[in-house]
Parts: structure tokens; C-alpha cells; sequence
């Protein structure tokens, strides 16, 4: 097991700290991975969430047009558009 003291640092209005690489490779997380904050006990708790590919099916099971800003296709048509 990997262990170090880190800062806890202003970033913007939020807190931040910087995971070292070798926390960060035991952990297999890699930049831009997604990962989930947990408080339990007092401890915060990061968890990897696992990069598997969605299909597209998968991925369109998820969309939620209220969340995702769901842009409506027009009908009329707006500027010298030929269909």
C-alpha cells in the first residue's frame, strides 16, 4: 500500500489536491477518468468508475433530454435550407 500527506489547496471556490503518480498508478486511475466522491465515516472515499465502452444503444438509454439539454429538431425551416 501507497500512503503520503498531501495539502489540501484553493482551486477556484472548491478544494483540491494532486494525486501523485504513484498513488495514481496503484489506483489505476488515469487523467480524465471519472471518478466517484464518497464521505463515510468521516473519510472521503474516491472510487475509479470503470471505463468499460458503452454501445450505442447503452449510450442512448442514458440520454435524458432534461438533463442533457435535449435540443429539439425543427420542423420550419430557418434560413434557405433545401431538404
Amino acid at each position: 500500500m501507497t500512503e503520503v500527506i498531501l495539502d489540501i489547496k484553493q482551486w477556484g471556490n472548491n478544494l483540491g489536491v494532486r494525486l501523485p503518480a504513484a498513488i495514481a498508478r496503484e489506483a489505476q486511475v488515469h487523467v480524465d477518468q471519472c471518478v466517484r466522491l464518497t464521505v463515510a465515516d468521516g473519510q472521503i472515499i474516491i472510487t475509479p468508475i470503470g471505463g468499460e465502452s458503452l454501445m450505442l444503444e447503452q449510450r442512448l438509454a442514458q440520454y435524458d433530454p432534461a438533463r442533457h439539454g435535449g435540443e429539439v429538431m425543427r420542423v420550419q425551416h430557418i434560413g434557405a435550407e433545401k431538404w
